[in-house]
Protein backbone atom coordinates (compact mmCIF):
# COMPACT_ATOMS: atom_id res chain seq x y z
CA UNK A 1 0.00 0.00 0.00
CA UNK A 2 2.80 2.51 1.22
CA UNK A 3 4.14 2.09 -2.45
CA UNK A 4 1.00 2.27 -4.59
CA UNK A 5 0.56 5.64 -2.67
CA UNK A 6 3.75 6.80 -3.46
CA UNK A 7 3.44 5.91 -7.28
CA UNK A 8 -0.11 8.07 -7.04
CA UNK A 9 2.02 10.83 -5.60
CA UNK A 10 4.61 10.86 -8.03
CA UNK A 11 1.72 10.92 -11.19
CA UNK A 12 0.04 13.68 -9.38
CA UNK A 13 3.62 15.55 -9.11
CA UNK A 14 4.34 14.53 -12.61
CA UNK A 15 0.83 15.68 -14.22
CA UNK A 16 1.43 19.25 -12.49
CA UNK A 17 4.82 19.52 -14.05
CA UNK A 18 3.26 18.84 -17.26
CA UNK A 19 0.41 21.48 -16.62
CA UNK A 20 2.96 24.07 -15.22
CA UNK A 21 4.91 23.57 -18.40
CA UNK A 22 2.37 23.99 -20.76
CA UNK A 23 0.72 26.97 -18.95
CA UNK A 24 4.64 28.58 -19.18
CA UNK A 25 5.21 27.98 -22.85
CA UNK A 26 1.83 27.72 -24.25
CA UNK A 27 -0.64 29.61 -23.03
CA UNK A 28 1.29 32.42 -21.67
CA UNK A 29 2.71 33.40 -24.70
CA UNK A 30 -0.83 33.62 -26.19
CA UNK A 31 -1.81 35.84 -23.83
CA UNK A 32 1.35 38.13 -24.23
CA UNK A 33 0.24 37.92 -27.82
CA UNK A 34 -3.39 38.74 -27.36
CA UNK A 35 -2.15 41.79 -25.10
CA UNK A 36 0.21 42.86 -27.53
CA UNK A 37 -0.99 42.14 -31.34
CA UNK A 38 0.93 44.55 -33.11
CA UNK A 39 4.11 42.91 -32.43
CA UNK A 40 6.66 41.69 -35.28
CA UNK A 41 9.99 39.57 -35.08
CA UNK A 42 12.58 42.06 -36.71
CA UNK A 43 13.59 39.50 -38.38
CA UNK A 44 13.46 35.86 -39.93
CA UNK A 45 17.27 34.37 -40.53
CA UNK A 46 16.61 31.06 -41.50
CA UNK A 47 17.89 28.39 -44.59
CA UNK A 48 16.98 25.81 -46.69
CA UNK A 49 14.70 25.13 -49.75
CA UNK A 50 11.41 26.93 -49.83
CA UNK A 51 8.48 24.59 -48.25
CA UNK A 52 5.29 23.97 -49.85
CA UNK A 53 2.03 25.77 -49.45
CA UNK A 54 0.87 23.26 -47.42
CA UNK A 55 3.48 23.14 -44.78
CA UNK A 56 3.01 27.16 -44.59
CA UNK A 57 -0.65 26.43 -44.06
CA UNK A 58 0.28 23.83 -41.26
CA UNK A 59 3.03 25.66 -39.39
CA UNK A 60 0.51 27.95 -37.26
CA UNK A 61 -1.52 24.89 -36.27
CA UNK A 62 0.83 24.03 -33.15
CA UNK A 63 -0.60 27.32 -32.11
CA UNK A 64 -3.99 27.54 -33.16
CA UNK A 65 -5.11 30.65 -30.52
CA UNK A 66 -2.85 32.70 -32.27
CA UNK A 67 -5.28 32.27 -35.41
CA UNK A 68 -7.89 33.49 -34.26
CA UNK A 69 -6.85 36.98 -33.15
CA UNK A 70 -9.37 39.80 -33.42
CA UNK A 71 -6.95 42.60 -35.52
CA UNK A 72 -9.83 45.24 -35.99
CA UNK A 73 -8.94 48.18 -33.95
CA UNK A 74 -11.87 50.02 -32.85
CA UNK A 75 -11.61 53.75 -33.86
CA UNK A 76 -11.08 56.26 -30.92
CA UNK A 77 -14.26 58.64 -30.95
CA UNK A 78 -16.43 56.03 -32.97
CA UNK A 79 -18.83 55.15 -30.04
CA UNK A 80 -21.66 57.76 -30.31
CA UNK A 81 -22.59 60.64 -27.56
CA UNK A 82 -24.71 60.16 -24.97
CA UNK A 83 -28.62 61.44 -26.25
CA UNK A 84 -28.78 65.16 -26.01
CA UNK A 85 -25.09 65.42 -25.36
CA UNK A 86 -23.48 66.86 -29.05
CA UNK A 87 -20.16 64.77 -29.28
CA UNK A 88 -16.85 67.18 -30.09
CA UNK A 89 -17.06 69.31 -33.53
CA UNK A 90 -15.15 67.46 -36.14
CA UNK A 91 -12.34 69.52 -37.39
CA UNK A 92 -11.75 67.20 -40.51
CA UNK A 93 -15.16 67.99 -41.46
CA UNK A 94 -15.15 71.56 -40.75
CA UNK A 95 -11.79 71.99 -42.97
CA UNK A 96 -14.07 70.43 -45.55
CA UNK A 97 -17.13 72.23 -45.27
CA UNK A 98 -14.54 75.79 -45.64
CA UNK A 99 -15.25 77.36 -49.04
CA UNK A 100 -11.43 76.67 -50.23
CA UNK A 101 -12.85 73.57 -50.46
CA UNK A 102 -15.86 73.80 -52.03
CA UNK A 103 -15.23 76.74 -54.39
CA UNK A 104 -15.53 75.30 -58.52
CA UNK A 105 -12.31 74.61 -59.74
CA UNK A 106 -10.98 76.54 -62.69
CA UNK A 107 -10.57 75.95 -65.53
CA UNK A 108 -14.26 74.03 -65.84
CA UNK A 109 -14.31 70.37 -67.01
CA UNK A 110 -16.09 70.59 -70.28
CA UNK A 111 -15.41 68.04 -72.63
CA UNK A 112 -13.58 64.85 -73.62
CA UNK A 113 -10.10 66.48 -73.31
CA UNK A 114 -10.47 67.16 -69.44
CA UNK A 115 -10.76 63.50 -68.99
CA UNK A 116 -7.91 60.87 -69.01
CA UNK A 117 -10.00 58.19 -70.28
CA UNK A 118 -13.14 57.95 -72.63
CA UNK A 119 -15.03 55.58 -70.89
CA UNK A 120 -16.41 53.09 -74.06
CA UNK A 121 -12.47 52.77 -74.93
CA UNK A 122 -12.04 51.66 -71.43
CA UNK A 123 -14.32 49.55 -70.73
CA UNK A 124 -13.73 47.75 -74.05
CA UNK A 125 -10.19 47.26 -73.06
CA UNK A 126 -11.18 46.11 -69.30
CA UNK A 127 -13.20 43.43 -70.99
CA UNK A 128 -10.54 42.28 -72.99
CA UNK A 129 -7.77 42.31 -70.02
CA UNK A 130 -10.60 40.22 -68.07
CA UNK A 131 -11.12 37.36 -71.26
CA UNK A 132 -7.34 37.11 -71.32
CA UNK A 133 -6.81 36.67 -67.46
CA UNK A 134 -10.08 34.05 -67.08
CA UNK A 135 -8.13 31.76 -70.43
CA UNK A 136 -4.81 32.41 -68.54
CA UNK A 137 -6.15 30.92 -65.47
CA UNK A 138 -8.08 28.20 -67.03
CA UNK A 139 -5.27 26.67 -68.75
CA UNK A 140 -2.97 27.04 -65.25
CA UNK A 141 -5.56 25.09 -63.53
CA UNK A 142 -6.04 22.09 -66.33
CA UNK A 143 -1.99 22.41 -66.71
CA UNK A 144 -1.98 21.63 -62.31
CA UNK A 145 -5.30 19.18 -62.66
CA UNK A 146 -6.81 22.01 -60.28
CA UNK A 147 -10.23 21.69 -59.09
CA UNK A 148 -12.26 24.81 -58.09
CA UNK A 149 -15.42 26.14 -58.02
CA UNK A 150 -14.81 29.66 -58.60
CA UNK A 151 -16.77 31.09 -61.36
CA UNK A 152 -14.78 32.90 -63.84
CA UNK A 153 -13.98 36.77 -63.15
CA UNK A 154 -16.78 39.33 -64.23
CA UNK A 155 -16.07 43.28 -65.40
CA UNK A 156 -18.48 45.35 -63.32
CA UNK A 157 -18.66 48.45 -65.24
CA UNK A 158 -19.79 49.80 -61.67
CA UNK A 159 -17.02 48.38 -59.88
CA UNK A 160 -15.02 51.04 -57.42
CA UNK A 161 -11.95 50.52 -58.97
CA UNK A 162 -13.37 51.31 -62.77
CA UNK A 163 -14.89 54.10 -61.80
CA UNK A 164 -12.27 55.67 -60.30
CA UNK A 165 -10.12 55.33 -63.60
CA UNK A 166 -13.04 56.71 -65.00
CA UNK A 167 -13.23 59.91 -62.94
CA UNK A 168 -9.39 60.88 -63.45
CA UNK A 169 -9.59 64.14 -65.10
CA UNK A 170 -7.19 67.16 -65.79
CA UNK A 171 -7.66 68.98 -61.92
CA UNK A 172 -6.81 65.69 -60.46
CA UNK A 173 -6.99 61.87 -59.05
CA UNK A 174 -10.30 62.33 -58.08
CA UNK A 175 -13.09 65.05 -57.59
CA UNK A 176 -13.46 66.75 -54.17
CA UNK A 177 -17.37 65.22 -53.74
CA UNK A 178 -16.48 62.08 -55.48
CA UNK A 179 -17.96 58.65 -53.21
CA UNK A 180 -15.87 56.77 -55.42
CA UNK A 181 -12.59 56.97 -53.26
CA UNK A 182 -14.39 55.56 -49.86
CA UNK A 183 -16.17 52.78 -51.89
CA UNK A 184 -12.24 51.89 -53.69
CA UNK A 185 -11.09 52.53 -50.09
CA UNK A 186 -13.20 49.67 -48.62
CA UNK A 187 -13.05 47.41 -51.71
CA UNK A 188 -9.37 47.04 -51.16
CA UNK A 189 -9.67 46.73 -47.22
CA UNK A 190 -12.34 43.90 -48.01
CA UNK A 191 -12.18 42.01 -51.12
CA UNK A 192 -10.53 38.76 -51.63
CA UNK A 193 -7.58 38.38 -53.78
CA UNK A 194 -7.06 36.39 -56.43
CA UNK A 195 -3.58 36.64 -57.71
CA UNK A 196 -0.67 38.17 -56.55
CA UNK A 197 2.86 38.53 -58.44
CA UNK A 198 5.93 40.74 -58.37
CA UNK A 199 5.80 44.32 -59.27
CA UNK A 200 7.65 45.42 -62.59
CA UNK A 201 10.56 46.83 -60.71
CA UNK A 202 11.34 43.29 -59.28
CA UNK A 203 10.34 41.98 -62.88
CA UNK A 204 12.74 44.48 -64.54
CA UNK A 205 15.39 43.49 -61.86
CA UNK A 206 15.26 40.10 -62.73
CA UNK A 207 15.26 40.20 -66.50
CA UNK A 208 11.75 39.45 -67.18
CA UNK A 209 10.68 42.61 -68.31
CA UNK A 210 11.92 45.77 -70.29
CA UNK A 211 9.95 48.51 -68.27
CA UNK A 212 13.26 51.21 -68.68
CA UNK A 213 10.36 53.76 -69.68
CA UNK A 214 8.45 53.92 -65.60
CA UNK A 215 10.51 51.76 -63.79
CA UNK A 216 13.29 53.29 -61.51
CA UNK A 217 14.04 49.66 -60.05
CA UNK A 218 16.08 49.17 -56.38
CA UNK A 219 16.27 46.51 -54.86
CA UNK A 220 15.90 47.34 -50.98
CA UNK A 221 12.38 47.30 -50.64
CA UNK A 222 9.36 44.68 -51.37
CA UNK A 223 6.55 45.09 -53.12
CA UNK A 224 4.06 42.98 -54.51
CA UNK A 225 0.86 43.41 -57.43
CA UNK A 226 -2.25 42.01 -55.88
CA UNK A 227 -5.46 41.53 -57.67
CA UNK A 228 -9.09 41.42 -56.35
CA UNK A 229 -12.02 39.57 -56.98
CA UNK A 230 -13.38 42.45 -58.68
CA UNK A 231 -10.36 42.75 -61.04
CA UNK A 232 -8.77 45.91 -59.19
CA UNK A 233 -5.12 46.01 -58.85
CA UNK A 234 -3.61 47.77 -55.65
CA UNK A 235 0.54 47.50 -54.80
CA UNK A 236 1.04 45.71 -51.74
CA UNK A 237 3.97 47.25 -49.98
CA UNK A 238 4.26 45.05 -46.09
CA UNK A 239 5.08 45.80 -42.88
CA UNK A 240 9.39 46.87 -42.72
CA UNK A 241 9.65 49.04 -39.00
CA UNK A 242 7.22 49.69 -35.98
CA UNK A 243 5.72 52.92 -35.83
CA UNK A 244 7.91 54.22 -32.91
CA UNK A 245 11.22 53.70 -35.05
CA UNK A 246 12.70 56.44 -36.41
CA UNK A 247 15.46 56.17 -39.63
CA UNK A 248 18.81 55.74 -37.91
CA UNK A 249 20.78 58.71 -38.75
CA UNK A 250 23.84 57.51 -40.56
CA UNK A 251 21.08 55.48 -43.18
CA UNK A 252 21.43 57.28 -46.61
CA UNK A 253 18.16 58.12 -47.65
CA UNK A 254 18.59 55.93 -50.54
CA UNK A 255 19.01 53.06 -48.75
CA UNK A 256 16.10 53.52 -46.05
CA UNK A 257 13.45 51.24 -45.27
CA UNK A 258 9.92 52.00 -47.58
CA UNK A 259 7.42 52.22 -44.84
CA UNK A 260 3.55 51.21 -45.47
CA UNK A 261 2.09 53.83 -42.74
CA UNK A 262 4.32 56.76 -44.74
CA UNK A 263 1.86 55.64 -48.37
CA UNK A 264 -1.18 55.45 -46.29
CA UNK A 265 -0.61 58.93 -44.27
CA UNK A 266 0.29 60.46 -47.80
CA UNK A 267 -2.58 59.94 -49.61
CA UNK A 268 -4.73 61.51 -46.20
CA UNK A 269 -2.33 64.18 -46.27
CA UNK A 270 -2.55 64.89 -49.86
CA UNK A 271 -6.66 64.91 -49.70
CA UNK A 272 -6.31 67.38 -46.78
CA UNK A 273 -3.68 69.96 -48.40
CA UNK A 274 -6.57 69.23 -51.67
CA UNK A 275 -4.04 68.63 -54.06
CA UNK A 276 -5.41 64.81 -54.89
CA UNK A 277 -2.21 63.78 -56.63
CA UNK A 278 -2.01 60.56 -54.55
CA UNK A 279 -3.96 57.43 -54.92
CA UNK A 280 -6.22 56.15 -52.81
CA UNK A 281 -3.82 54.06 -50.66
CA UNK A 282 -5.36 52.07 -47.01
CA UNK A 283 -4.07 50.01 -44.67
CA UNK A 284 -5.10 45.88 -44.83
CA UNK A 285 -4.26 42.79 -42.32
CA UNK A 286 -3.25 40.13 -45.08
CA UNK A 287 -2.92 36.94 -44.71
CA UNK A 288 0.12 36.19 -46.53
CA UNK A 289 -0.37 32.48 -46.78
CA UNK A 290 -4.01 32.42 -48.11
CA UNK A 291 -3.77 35.62 -49.40
CA UNK A 292 -0.34 36.01 -51.45
CA UNK A 293 1.25 32.64 -51.51
CA UNK A 294 -2.16 30.27 -52.30
CA UNK A 295 -2.91 32.85 -54.92
CA UNK A 296 0.30 33.53 -56.86
CA UNK A 297 1.17 31.41 -60.30
CA UNK A 298 4.80 32.72 -60.05
CA UNK A 299 7.30 30.19 -59.20
CA UNK A 300 9.94 32.44 -58.07
CA UNK A 301 7.67 34.38 -55.75
CA UNK A 302 6.57 30.69 -54.24
CA UNK A 303 10.32 29.48 -53.93
CA UNK A 304 11.05 32.70 -51.45
CA UNK A 305 8.27 31.62 -48.60
CA UNK A 306 9.56 30.05 -45.92
CA UNK A 307 8.44 29.18 -42.11
CA UNK A 308 10.76 31.30 -39.62
CA UNK A 309 12.05 29.41 -36.55
CA UNK A 310 9.48 31.37 -34.40
CA UNK A 311 6.62 29.60 -36.83
CA UNK A 312 5.95 32.72 -38.64
CA UNK A 313 5.26 32.59 -42.65
CA UNK A 314 7.89 34.88 -44.27
CA UNK A 315 9.03 35.99 -48.15
CA UNK A 316 11.57 38.23 -49.17
CA UNK A 317 12.51 40.12 -52.77
CA UNK A 318 14.45 38.07 -55.45
CA UNK A 319 16.71 40.41 -56.79
CA UNK A 320 20.05 41.04 -57.01
CA UNK A 321 20.98 43.08 -54.64
CA UNK A 322 19.23 43.26 -50.29
CA UNK A 323 17.01 40.10 -51.03
CA UNK A 324 18.07 37.44 -48.26
CA UNK A 325 16.13 35.96 -46.00
CA UNK A 326 17.96 38.19 -43.56
CA UNK A 327 15.48 41.52 -45.03
CA UNK A 328 12.24 39.27 -45.04
CA UNK A 329 9.03 40.25 -44.01
CA UNK A 330 6.78 37.67 -41.72
CA UNK A 331 2.96 37.14 -40.60
CA UNK A 332 2.16 36.94 -37.10
CA UNK A 333 2.15 33.46 -37.89
CA UNK A 334 0.26 34.04 -41.09
CA UNK A 335 -1.28 37.84 -41.19
CA UNK A 336 0.84 40.63 -42.04
CA UNK A 337 0.50 44.51 -42.13
CA UNK A 338 1.23 46.36 -45.34
CA UNK A 339 -0.59 49.50 -47.48
CA UNK A 340 -2.43 48.63 -50.41
CA UNK A 341 -2.35 51.77 -53.86
CA UNK A 342 -4.98 51.47 -56.06
CA UNK A 343 -3.30 51.54 -59.70
CA UNK A 344 -3.37 54.00 -62.31
CA UNK A 345 -5.08 53.22 -65.34
CA UNK A 346 -2.79 51.06 -67.63
CA UNK A 347 0.20 52.74 -69.93
CA UNK A 348 -1.22 51.39 -73.07
CA UNK A 349 -4.70 53.39 -71.99
CA UNK A 350 -3.20 56.74 -70.30
CA UNK A 351 0.25 57.25 -71.08
CA UNK A 352 2.46 58.22 -68.38
CA UNK A 353 5.67 60.24 -68.80
CA UNK A 354 8.30 59.96 -66.15
CA UNK A 355 10.74 62.88 -66.01
CA UNK A 356 13.78 63.47 -63.36
CA UNK A 357 13.36 65.86 -60.54
CA UNK A 358 15.49 69.42 -61.38
CA UNK A 359 16.20 69.10 -57.58
CA UNK A 360 16.98 65.52 -57.64
CA UNK A 361 19.73 64.50 -55.14
CA UNK A 362 23.21 62.85 -55.91
CA UNK A 363 22.62 58.87 -54.87
CA UNK A 364 26.33 58.47 -54.20
CA UNK A 365 27.98 58.72 -50.82
CA UNK A 366 29.38 61.98 -51.39
CA UNK A 367 28.85 63.75 -54.58
CA UNK A 368 26.17 66.84 -54.49
CA UNK A 369 23.87 68.33 -57.41
CA UNK A 370 24.41 71.84 -58.78
CA UNK A 371 21.42 73.05 -56.83
CA UNK A 372 23.00 71.92 -53.28
CA UNK A 373 25.68 74.25 -54.22
CA UNK A 374 24.55 76.98 -55.96
CA UNK A 375 21.98 79.45 -54.35
CA UNK A 376 21.09 81.00 -57.87
CA UNK A 377 20.11 77.69 -59.48
CA UNK A 378 16.97 78.16 -59.96
CA UNK A 379 17.34 81.06 -62.35
CA UNK A 380 18.91 77.95 -64.40
CA UNK A 381 15.95 75.98 -64.13
CA UNK A 382 13.25 78.97 -65.58
CA UNK A 383 15.08 79.06 -68.96
CA UNK A 384 14.50 74.88 -69.88
CA UNK A 385 11.77 73.88 -71.32
CA UNK A 386 9.23 73.05 -69.93
CA UNK A 387 9.86 75.36 -66.67
CA UNK A 388 10.28 78.26 -68.76
CA UNK A 389 6.67 77.89 -70.53
CA UNK A 390 4.24 76.62 -68.29
CA UNK A 391 3.43 76.20 -64.59
CA UNK A 392 5.39 72.68 -64.50
CA UNK A 393 7.83 74.91 -62.12
CA UNK A 394 4.79 75.79 -59.33
CA UNK A 395 4.16 71.91 -59.70
CA UNK A 396 7.66 71.13 -58.41
CA UNK A 397 7.21 73.88 -55.45
CA UNK A 398 3.96 72.09 -54.54
CA UNK A 399 5.40 68.23 -54.93
CA UNK A 400 8.49 70.02 -52.60
CA UNK A 401 6.08 71.39 -50.21
CA UNK A 402 4.09 68.08 -50.00
CA UNK A 403 7.54 66.11 -50.23
CA UNK A 404 8.80 68.27 -47.03
CA UNK A 405 5.77 67.99 -44.80
CA UNK A 406 6.48 64.27 -44.76
CA UNK A 407 9.91 64.21 -44.60
CA UNK A 408 10.97 62.28 -48.01
CA UNK A 409 14.18 63.08 -49.43
CA UNK A 410 13.89 60.39 -52.23
CA UNK A 411 11.95 62.35 -54.82
CA UNK A 412 14.40 61.68 -57.80
CA UNK A 413 11.51 61.68 -61.02
CA UNK A 414 7.50 62.51 -61.09
CA UNK A 415 5.29 61.21 -63.45
CA UNK A 416 2.92 63.11 -65.18
CA UNK A 417 -0.33 62.34 -67.64
CA UNK A 418 0.96 62.73 -71.24
CA UNK A 419 -2.79 63.81 -72.06
CA UNK A 420 -2.97 66.68 -70.03
CA UNK A 421 0.38 68.34 -71.60
CA UNK A 422 2.94 70.68 -69.95
CA UNK A 423 0.45 71.93 -67.61
CA UNK A 424 -1.05 69.08 -65.97
CA UNK A 425 -0.40 67.76 -62.41
CA UNK A 426 2.48 65.99 -60.99
CA UNK A 427 1.47 62.73 -59.42
CA UNK A 428 3.01 61.87 -56.22
CA UNK A 429 3.84 58.41 -56.45
CA UNK A 430 6.00 56.17 -54.10
CA UNK A 431 5.80 58.10 -50.74
CA UNK A 432 6.95 55.23 -49.25
CA UNK A 433 10.30 56.80 -47.81
CA UNK A 434 8.58 59.34 -45.87
CA UNK A 435 7.61 59.89 -41.83
CA UNK A 436 11.11 58.66 -40.92
CA UNK A 437 12.30 60.67 -38.79
CA UNK A 438 10.01 63.31 -36.80
CA UNK A 439 12.56 64.49 -34.86
CA UNK A 440 14.63 66.38 -38.19
CA UNK A 441 13.02 68.66 -40.41
CA UNK A 442 15.36 68.52 -43.91
CA UNK A 443 15.13 72.10 -44.56
CA UNK A 444 16.96 71.02 -48.51
CA UNK A 445 13.33 69.01 -49.17
CA UNK A 446 12.38 73.08 -49.65
CA UNK A 447 15.02 74.15 -51.91
CA UNK A 448 12.47 74.59 -55.28
CA UNK A 449 10.54 76.73 -53.08
CA UNK A 450 13.42 78.70 -51.01
CA UNK A 451 15.58 79.30 -54.21
CA UNK A 452 12.33 80.26 -56.56
CA UNK A 453 10.61 81.91 -54.46
CA UNK A 454 7.09 81.58 -55.63
CA UNK A 455 4.06 79.76 -55.11
CA UNK A 456 0.67 78.83 -56.33
CA UNK A 457 -1.93 81.10 -54.47
CA UNK A 458 -4.36 78.60 -54.05
CA UNK A 459 -1.48 76.17 -52.08
CA UNK A 460 -0.77 78.95 -50.01
CA UNK A 461 -4.56 79.74 -48.96
CA UNK A 462 -4.51 76.17 -47.73
CA UNK A 463 -1.34 75.95 -46.15
CA UNK A 464 -2.57 79.32 -43.91
CA UNK A 465 -6.09 78.04 -43.42
CA UNK A 466 -4.51 74.53 -41.98
CA UNK A 467 -1.95 76.50 -39.36
CA UNK A 468 -5.31 78.20 -37.65
CA UNK A 469 -6.11 76.44 -34.44
CA UNK A 470 -9.70 75.38 -35.86
CA UNK A 471 -8.05 73.50 -38.33
CA UNK A 472 -5.00 72.78 -37.14
CA UNK A 473 -2.82 70.16 -39.28
CA UNK A 474 -1.92 68.00 -37.06
CA UNK A 475 -5.27 67.69 -35.35
CA UNK A 476 -7.14 67.19 -39.11
CA UNK A 477 -4.78 64.61 -40.15
CA UNK A 478 -5.13 62.42 -36.60
CA UNK A 479 -8.77 62.26 -37.43
CA UNK A 480 -8.90 61.43 -40.62
CA UNK A 481 -6.36 58.76 -40.31
CA UNK A 482 -8.58 57.04 -37.87
CA UNK A 483 -10.77 56.02 -40.33
CA UNK A 484 -7.71 53.65 -41.25
CA UNK A 485 -7.83 49.60 -40.18
CA UNK A 486 -4.31 50.36 -38.88
CA UNK A 487 -4.82 53.07 -37.02
CA UNK A 488 -2.83 54.49 -35.08
CA UNK A 489 -1.19 54.99 -38.73
CA UNK A 490 1.23 57.58 -37.09
CA UNK A 491 3.09 58.08 -33.83
CA UNK A 492 2.19 61.75 -32.31
CA UNK A 493 5.66 62.80 -32.99
CA UNK A 494 5.11 62.82 -36.22
CA UNK A 495 1.66 64.60 -36.20
CA UNK A 496 3.36 67.28 -34.45
CA UNK A 497 6.48 67.22 -36.41
CA UNK A 498 3.38 68.53 -39.08
CA UNK A 499 2.46 71.54 -37.63
CA UNK A 500 6.46 72.53 -36.85
CA UNK A 501 7.12 72.13 -40.95
CA UNK A 502 4.29 73.81 -41.91
CA UNK A 503 5.20 77.00 -39.92
CA UNK A 504 8.80 76.44 -41.49
CA UNK A 505 7.05 76.97 -44.71
CA UNK A 506 4.86 79.57 -43.96
CA UNK A 507 8.09 81.43 -42.82
CA UNK A 508 9.88 80.82 -46.12
CA UNK A 509 7.27 82.35 -48.06
CA UNK A 510 7.18 84.87 -45.46
CA UNK A 511 10.72 85.84 -46.37
CA UNK A 512 10.45 85.34 -50.27
CA UNK A 513 7.91 88.21 -49.81
CA UNK A 514 9.95 90.55 -47.94
CA UNK A 515 13.07 89.95 -50.73
CA UNK A 516 10.51 90.26 -53.67
CA UNK A 517 7.14 91.46 -53.36
CA UNK A 518 3.46 89.83 -52.99
CA UNK A 519 3.10 90.20 -56.39
CA UNK A 520 6.24 88.32 -57.75
CA UNK A 521 5.99 85.31 -55.37
CA UNK A 522 2.02 84.36 -54.83
CA UNK A 523 1.27 83.25 -58.32
CA UNK A 524 -2.49 83.62 -58.76
CA UNK A 525 -3.25 82.03 -62.09
CA UNK A 526 -6.25 79.63 -61.61
CA UNK A 527 -6.23 80.00 -57.76
CA UNK A 528 -10.44 80.09 -56.83
CA UNK A 529 -11.82 83.98 -56.03
CA UNK A 530 -14.27 83.85 -53.23
CA UNK A 531 -14.89 86.81 -50.61
CA UNK A 532 -13.14 85.89 -47.20
CA UNK A 533 -15.30 84.73 -43.80
CA UNK A 534 -14.23 84.25 -40.65
CA UNK A 535 -12.18 81.50 -41.32
CA UNK A 536 -10.51 82.42 -44.71
CA UNK A 537 -6.91 82.16 -44.56
CA UNK A 538 -5.55 85.80 -44.87
CA UNK A 539 -2.23 86.02 -47.40
CA UNK A 540 -0.31 88.72 -45.06
CA UNK A 541 -1.23 87.26 -41.31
Amino acid sequence: MPGLRRDRLLALLLLGALFSADLYFHLWPQVQRQLRPRERPAGCPCSGRAPSAALLSAAASQDPGTVAHNFSRTRPGAEHPSRGHPGPRSKLQALFAHSLYQILEEPPLLGPEDWLLASQEALRYYRRKVARWNRRHKIFKEQFNLTSSDPPVQLRPEASWVQFHLGINSHGLYSRSSPVVNKLLHDMRHFPTISADYSQDEKALLGACDCSQIVKPSGVHLKLVLRFSDFGKAMFKPMRQQREEETPEDFFYFIDFQRHNAEIAAFHLDRILDFRRVPPTVGRLLNVTKEILEVTKNEILQSVFFVSPANNVCFFAKCPYMCKTEYAVCGNPHLLEGSLSAFLPSLNLAPRLSVPNPWIRSYSLSGKEEWELNPLYCDTVKQIYPYNSSNRLLGIIDMAIFDFLIGNMDRHHYEMFTKFGDDGYLIHLDNARGFGRHSQDEISILAPLSQCCMIKKKTLLHLQLLAQADYRLSDVMRESLLEDQLAPVLTEPHLLALDRRLQIILKTVEDCIEAHGERRVIADGPAPQSAPDSGQANLTS
